[in-house]
């Protein structure tokens, strides 16, 4: 089985934090599945990452004589996969003097040393920036949904449910999904623009309202009376409820309340209290600028609309209110009355009336609290690597 290895290009990285603090790019969630998981169905391999020095002690890259290299950040279609796939030993897929894929060790690799080069032309889909990953989304859904029930047979959606358009996408698949063990009872699913992908012992309460291109991974929970409008990626074990639009949560976080949250990318062991609301549209309509943590400044979007980003194991209290384009690290504690600013720094507690530093020792507190709640531990190696970043966090307060 050949080694593919997914790695991280370091200006990309930079710019997707603080989500790529406790992840390799390609660990990102976009659509239905990650990235990696996306190369895992279309180009089969055994794969690792090469990333940053501090997490490869969870993430380890397989090393072999011979391996493909594949930029984690980009995503795959017929075009890219049948070029990297022909690439020879030694040979490099580049766009734009940019390093697509390459064949060979991982001393040539590293040291760029490559025996040929290969210009690239087509089309690219990426993640380059943090609001790449809500923008892209709903067409991710797409791409994934028919690479994930291509062959397949949905489970039979209950009769107490009301569907809104055709039941088949102009492809030929059915505009509904449904994985073995969902429940899914007295919602309303609109369909007319987009499919809706229900995974593995989701559950869908009653009164829900759900308007496609939408997927809800595996365990997640809607709750009662929920709006979920297009474009939106519920990722594993999460449970949410008010009101979501273009936003995409990773996996293993709740907002299980009322309170808006819009075009928006949350972390995983993320929790927005009762009442909640975020921001995504400036007053006077003017251009958003966003927290870039290469830069150490706010940089222009080009956007109109961006929400919330929120690194992992990150929580804001009940009635949190947040600004528009606020970007929130890791092992945060937002809470009290008023706006916080809207860039708030890694391992800090507070609100409108300040932030202080959280202790790491009370950190590991709260995770292990939290993750055993989903029956996951948080281990040594997960320490290790909070440790780390912590002390990276300090560079860039």
């Amino acid at each position: 089985m050949e080694n593919i290895v997914l790695f991280d290009e370091p200006q990309v990285r930079g710019n997707l934090l603080p989500i790529t603090f406790t992840r390799p790019v390609a660990d990102i969630r976009q659509g239905i599945l990650t990235i990696r998981e996306k190369w895992e169905r279309v180009l089969p391999g055994a794969y690792s990452y090469l990333t940053q020095d501090y997490l490869r002690v969870k993430y380890p890259m397989a090393d072999a004589p011979e391996s493909l290299f594949i930029a984690g950040h980009l995503s795959p279609d017929a075009c890219l996969v049948e070029a990297v796939r022909g690439l020879a030993s030694g040979e490099a897929l580049v766009n734009g003097g940019e390093t697509l894929a390459y064949r060979g060790s991982v001393a040539g690799f590293e040291a760029k040393s490559y025996g040929s080069v290969k210009e690239y032309d087509g089309e690219i889909t990426a993640i380059n920036m943090l609001y790449d990953i809500f923008m892209g989304n709903g067409d991710a859904i797409r791409r994934d949904y028919r690479l994930v029930t291509a062959g397949r047979v949905s489970a039979a959606l209950s009769d107490t449910c009301t569907v809104v358009g055709p039941a088949m996408t102009e492809d030929g698949t059915p505009s509904i999904f449904i994985e073995e063990g969902a429940t899914v009872e007295g919602a309303v699913i609109n369909v007319k623009n987009g499919p809706v992908y229900i995974g593995r012992d989701v559950e869908v309460m009653e009164g829900a309202c759900l308007r496609g291109p939408i997927a809800l991974c595996t365990h997640s929970v809607i709750n009662m009376g929920t709006k979920v409008y297009p474009d939106t990626t519920i990722g594993p074990w999460c449970k949410v409820g008010g009101e979501l639009n273009n936003v995409v949560m990773i996996g293993y976080s709740n907002k299980a309340h009322d309170g808006f949250l819009g075009n928006a990318v949350i972390g995983e062991w993320c929790n927005l209290g009762a009442g909640a609301v975020a921001s995504n549209l400036k007053n006077d309509y003017t251009e958003i600028k966003l927290w870039n943590y290469p830069a150490h400044r706010f940089l222009k979007t080009g956007l109109q609309f961006c929400g919330l980003i929120m690194g992992d194991h990150s929580k804001a209290g009940i009635n949190t209110m947040f600004n528009t384009a606020t970007v929130v690290g890791v092992g945060c504690n937002i809470h009290g009355a008023g706006f916080p600013r809207n860039f708030i720094a890694s391992f800090s507690e507070g609100g409108n009336a300040g932030f202080s530093d959280v202790q790491l020792s009370k950190f590991f507190d709260i995770a292990r609290r939290v993750m055993a709640r989903r029956h996951v531990d948080l281990t040594d190696t997960d320490r290790a690597m909070f440790e780390n970043i912590y002390a990276i966090a300090e560079t860039y307060k």
